[in-house]
């Protein structure tokens, strides 16, 4: 108890400093926050007036550089007019109107004159004559330039750009027009100007040396993304700087300035102000600490009394919490007056009010009658021998519900002799309540084991069975065919397994509803059941799959006669509903002639005849033999092979650029799937796809060229191909796939520069909602859609017009003959028309020769993709193709200006 009291002297004295530190502590920090907010306000003030004064320097800097530019474009302006009334100028003549325009101060060094773009004048003529016959326009975007100056008249200033002289020149060139013999102004060529940009600095103020500002120009007008300086130093940039902007038409340059010294040089803190503001902070924490203490000694006064009033209520805290978590109600009763005093938690209880008047009579009528007489009997044996008793009896409560009591009371006199009891009671139903609940369980328990023992066996019965068809189900068969496996040398243990798969069964679920395919289900079962033997059995596996077993069968027998005969059994129609309804049938038939075969090798080589038969056209028997044991070894081991190269990486993306059909220039790239075989080296997709397919695994394939596809661009934007887009197939299965989005949301790729080519044959008419409903929440993601071997598929131009392709890909059949086909040149005219009335873009693949390139431009093909003009390529060879092919391009381009 003792260190206990030193505690709680302890908790009590650190609250009575902390009373007084906090406050102290508030007001120190509210001055400290105030003096701070003082001196941020004098730097910003500052800094503000700093930027002003900064800004009227720029605006008159900025002011005196727009002029100077517009006043050379007014002089090269006066000589275009000249030129447009004498379109057929003279160097002699151009000469003499340069050197009258060079009289006039300006900041222009050279001028030159390109009837058609090409320079044919130059001024002065010996320092710049190496110039004429070349395109007036320098790059990049001489192009734009071009269209610009042709067609929209644009007066286009280009550079700053190096010149012989080793310095910077602004080339500013205008249009030049003339009016031609039926007075209509026609475009002549160009006039261009060179500003020498040093002069131009110095005439506009830039480089005085007595300027305040450190100033820096950039051009905002670059492709690029970033700001490219042309004048000046790029940390001041970096700085905070104030910048305006500098407008020459098709060119827009940013003027940014800041104070030689840095920003930080304008503000200089308040001495004086932080001093009083010390002052004043030091004598009111002064005055807070003499308070203070004056309050410590009056609470060291009150602290002995506090001690004790806590123990006192930290004990009666404790007895009420121990009575209120049991849930215990405390009586009294005063035996000669029959008078009850209750606590709380009893009237709470007794669901009663406490202001309720409470007696033993009143008590007595709330008790079960069937409980009264033993409790008051034992009540009256304690009174007489002032002892203790026990008991439990039910409580009626006002709000009907009966309660379950448990009661422990103690008979004694007072010091007045006054008998009186003490007990308690506590509420026991939930312990009731469990007892009759374990009763009831152990007798339902009973009765369920019966029914579960008559359940058992009858589960026992329909899981061996099919409830459709009552045949012998899978789990049937398997149990039947390894005991028949566990005796090999019996006669009877010679086995023949045919496996049957109904064909167009899935069309009559589709069309005439399920009720009509329980019906054939059964008919098949039926007619099956006929036709075996004693020995043999039937079995239903599967949806529409059935086994016969036969036992013993003569080897020699005719398996194909046999099987047969059960495919003509089936044939024979049934009529549902007014429909006649009949099915074909497919069957492998496999027998164990070495007695080591297992059973379930045997279900797998019936079930491998049977995928041949399928495969040969349906209806029909097969038997299973070596070659089709030696064709599954060889589709095993490449399913191995794929399933190994999945993990390894070996899947890999080759691409094939597109050309523009008028100008071929690649416009995108195709990636296509290879197989990086480890002993068989790139294959192609006939490979490998179709036990990809049954693998189904083409999903993964298809996101891993997706994923090297969208890298591949990144490193082709890195290297400046200029190549924007790339088209990747997609599979139908993944076209349905939910995680097709989750993995399309974890890409990082431009919108627009990506397409998925989706083949015609995923039969688009059957599935047209579906498949626009998948493929526009694919182009909520930024993706294109195209429809790849158009021409070969079932689908109608309607259906795939509703799918909104941005391109349809003409599959190479079509386009082959068109050398020698005008039938064949009609139709793919046709198809282009089509995709052009509803603006969708025509891709012709297959071009294995320039005069197909040239026939396929002709009839309005926007893209064209073949040997003749590129093969895939691995993505190393691809960029080396790409930079040789841009060159090409570049000198022809060259060549033809």
């Amino acid at each position: 108890m003792a260190i206990k009291s030193k505690n709680t002297d302890g908790g009590s004295s650190l609250r009575s400093r902390l009373q007084i530190l906090i406050p102290s502590a508030i007001v120190l920090a509210g001055v400290a926050v105030s003096a701070l907010y003082a001196d941020l306000q004098q730097q910003r003030l500052s800094r503000e007036a700093a930027r002003n004064a900064v800004g009227e320097n720029l605006g008159l800097i900025r002011t005196k550089l727009e002029a100077n530019i517009n006043a050379n474009i007014k002089l090269l302006q006066g000589m275009v007019a000249v030129i447009g009334t004498e379109p057929y100028v003279t160097q002699k003549r151009f000469e003499a109107l340069a050197s009258s325009l060079l009289s006039t101060p300006s900041q222009i060094g050279n001028i030159v004159a390109a009837p058609n773009l090409i320079t044919s004048f130059v001024h002065p003529y010996e320092d710049n004559k190496s110039f004429i016959g070349n395109w007036i326009l320098p790059p990049p975007n001489g192009e734009e330039a071009v269209r610009q100056l042709r067609e929209e008249g644009k007066t286009i200033i280009s550079g700053p750009l190096p010149l012989k002289n080793g310095a910077m020149g602004l080339i500013i060139t205008l249009p030049v027009e003339m009016t031609n013999d039926d007075g209509k102004r026609v475009f002549w060529g160009g006039l261009a100007g060179v500003v020498d940009v040093t002069r131009l600095y110095d005439d506009s103020g830039l480089r005085a040396p007595d300027s305040p500002l450190a100033i820096t120009i950039t051009d905002d007008s670059q492709q690029t993304g970033n700001q490219a300086v042309i004048y000046g130093d790029s940390h001041v940039l970096t700085d905070d700087p104030v910048t305006m902007i500098v407008d020459l038409g098709n060119e827009k340059w940013s003027i940014s300035a800041v104070p030689k010294g840095g920003w930080h040089a304008m503000s200089r803190p308040d001495v004086l102000i932080r001093s009083m503001i010390a002052a004043m902070s030091a004598l009111i924490a002064g005055s807070v600490i003499w308070v203070a203490g004056l309050m410590r000694e009056r609470q060291r006064n009150y602290a002995a009394l506090r001690q004790r009033e806590e123990e006192l209520r930290a004990m009666s805290y404790r007895l009420g919490v121990a009575l209120e978590s049991s849930r215990i109600g405390v009586w009294e009763m005063d035996v000669g007056s029959d008078h009850l005093i209750w606590d709380e938690r009893l009237y709470n209880l007794y669901g009663l009010t406490p202001d309720t008047p409470i007696t033993g009579e009143t008590w007595r009528s709330m008790v079960d009658p069937e409980d009264v007489d033993a409790i008051e009997e034992g009540m009256r044996q304690a009174i007489e021998n002032q002892s203790s008793y026990t008991g439990r009896f039910r409580v009626i409560r006002p709000d009907g519900k009966i309660v379950h009591f448990r009661t422990v009371g103690t008979a004694f006199g007072d010091q007045k002799n006054k008998m009186l009891l003490l007990g308690v009671n506590w509420d026991v139903s939930a312990d009731v309540l469990l007892q009759e609940e374990l009763s009831q369980a152990q007798r339902e328990t009973a009765q369920r084991n019966e029914e579960l023992e008559t359940a058992r066996q009858r589960m026992e019965y329909n899981s061996l069975h099919d409830a459709l068809t009552g045949l012998p189900n899978r789990r049937y068969l398997d149990q039947r065919l390894e005991a028949l496996a566990a005796a090999p040398d019996r006669p009877e243990a010679r086995l023949t397994v045919l496996h049957m798969d109904l064909d167009r069964f899935k069309e009559i679920n589709d069309t005439l509803g399920h009720g009509a395919g329980d019906a054939i289900l059964r008919h098949v079962a039926q007619e099956l059941q006929s036709m075996v033997g004693e020995c043999d059995f039937v079995a239903r596996i599967g949806g529409d799959e059935f086994v016969i077993v036969c036992q013993g069968c003569d080897i020699s027998e005719g398996y194909e006669a046999m099987g047969s005969n059960l495919i003509s059994a089936v044939n024979r129609p049934i009529v549902y509903n007014g429909h006649e309804c009949r099915v074909g049938a497919s069957i492998g038939i496999a027998d164990r002639i070495e007695p080591e075969l297992t059973a379930e090798q045997l279900l797998v080589n019936a079930d491998i005849a049977l995928y041949e038969a399928k495969r040969r056209g349906r209806n029909r028997v097969e038997r299973f033999n070596d070659q089709l044991r030696a064709r599954t070894i060889n589709i095993k081991r490449t399913a191995d092979a794929i399933l190994r190269s999945l993990g390894d990486d070996d899947f890999i993306a080759w691409y094939q650029p597109q050309f523009d059909a008028r100008t071929l220039a690649i416009n995108g790239v195709e990636a296509l799937a290879r197989w990086h075989h480890p002993q068989k080296g790139i294959l192609a997709p006939n490979a490998f796809l179709e036990t990809a397919e049954n693998l189904n695994v083409v999903s993964q394939i298809d996101a891993s060229i997706l994923d090297q596809a969208l890298e591949q661009l990144e490193r082709w934007k890195t290297e400046g191909l200029g190549i924007e887009h790339v088209s990747v197939n997609i599979s139908a299965q993944r076209l349905f796939e939910d995680k097709l989005l989750d993995h399309l949301a974890k890409l990082d790729f431009k919108p627009g520069s990506l397409s998925f080519e989706l083949l015609e044959s995923i039969s688009f008419d059957d599935k047209a909602d579906a498949v626009a409903e998948s493929l526009e929440r694919i182009r909520t993601r930024g993706i294109a859609i195209e429809i790849d071997d158009f021409g070969t598929g079932y689908a109608s131009i309607l259906s795939l017009i509703k799918l909104s392709p941005s391109r349809l890909k003409i599959d190479r059949q079509l386009v082959a003959p068109i050398i020698t086909s005008p039938a064949q040149r009609k139709l793919i005219s046709s198809i282009v028309d089509i995709g052009r009335s509803y603006g969708i873009g025509i891709v012709a693949e297959g071009v294995e020769t320039m005069e197909h390139a040239a026939i396929l431009r002709d009839l309005g093909c926007q893209t064209l993709q073949g040997y003749a003009l590129a093969r895939p390529m691995s993505p190393d060879n691809f960029i080396d193709f790409a930079r040789k092919h841009a060159l090409q391009r570049e000198d022809l381009l060259r060549r033809s200006a």
